[in-house]
């Protein structure tokens, strides 16, 4: 088939495009997702995604909602260029006898493309997790502040807004991270990322190409872009959905600053049983919602891009002799 023969420059460059149009639109959402999965049952600061943006937004202005953006930005590129290009790479070489991929084969084409994108996926998420979660611990800090303020009341008033720590920086956090733990800081929580990942993968490519195929016209190679993109959509929310508990699990291990009373995790079981008996089931589904907002139209965008075949224009347009 034609569309097989895609070179991997254009798969890392429709990779690339699409995960920086994806990240630039659904990145508040994202915030959301995080400070609402760490937020524990005694100090809960938001209720809804709604709430958690508002609160964002009158504290730390607009642009409060982009914090831990240009990490996604800088390298969303590879991660997902990676995922793309390693699914197509499995598919391919599981189907070299001919064949069409039975189900267990895409499952294990999205297995290995799950797990190959965890080289990027760790320390990405390991970084915009603590700028995402920095707002929601000075927020609450400040509240506590408040209220001994007021608990001490005709003696002598502490100074709430005496010391404001400066926010971190992505470089501030690599340096502090490689200098105190090595390149094991960067990879912390790389089990619950391959737990979360690589189920994801083994549900969404399959979901992804059966329902695309699905839509496509008998005579035609390619299905509409509208399918591509609809399928995208439902697969990526779907399967998000699907992997939110070892999501949650990974947002905590993953996170290096707590807030007052929060539990800390020694591994994923621990945090696991650990929610478990002190938030209850339903603490595993914090932010599913968010995290199918994030994701279907992120995926929804990658497929478009994918199949429209932006990179490959450009690639022809470059290549083309110059008279």
């Amino acid at each position: 088939m034609a569309d097989k023969q895609i070179s991997l420059p254009a798969k890392l460059i429709n990779g690339g495009i699409a995960g920086l149009i994806g990240v630039t639109c659904v990145f508040p959402i994202d915030l959301a997702k995080t400070r609402l999965q760490n937020q524990q049952n005694g100090q809960r600061m938001y209720s809804s995604m709604s709430d958690c943006l508002l609160k964002t937004i009158r504290s730390e202005g607009y642009f409060g909602m982009y914090r831990g953006a240009a990490v996604n930005l800088t390298l969303v590129t590879p991660e997902k260029a990676i995922k793309l290009a390693a699914n197509d790479f499995f598919r391919y070489q599981l189907s070299k006898d001919g064949q069409k991929l039975t189900l267990l084969k895409e499952m294990l084409a999205g297995c290995g493309a799950g797990t190959c994108q965890v080289i990027v996926t760790t320390p990405m998420e390991m970084l915009k997790i603590q700028l995402q979660d920095a707002g929601r611990i000075a927020a609450q800090k400040k509240i506590l502040a408040a209220q001994a303020q007021l608990s001490a009341q005709g003696g002598t008033q502490p100074s709430v807004e005496a010391a404001a720590a400066p926010r971190p920086t992505a470089t501030q956090l690599t340096r502090d991270l490689l200098r105190s733990r090595g390149i094991a800081g960067l990879y912390k929580g790389l089990g619950a990322t391959l737990l979360r990942d690589v189920p994801f993968s083994i549900v969404y490519f399959p979901l992804f190409a059966n329902l695309n195929q699905l839509g496509r016209p008998a005579s035609e190679e390619k299905s509409p872009f509208y399918v591509s993109f609809l399928a995208g959509c439902v697969a990526g929310s779907a399967a998000a959905v699907a992997v939110n508990p070892c999501d949650v699990v990974k947002t905590r291990l993953q996170s290096l600053q707590r807030g007052v009373n929060e539990d800390t995790y020694t591994g994923f079981l621990d945090c696991a049983r650990k929610i478990l008996r002190h938030e209850g089931p339903s603490a595993f589904l914090k932010g599913a919602y968010c995290r199918a907002l994030v994701i279907a139209p992120l995926f929804g965008i990658a497929q478009v891009v994918y199949f429209l075949g932006i990179a490959e224009t450009l690639l022809g347009l470059l290549q083309r002799p110059r008279h």
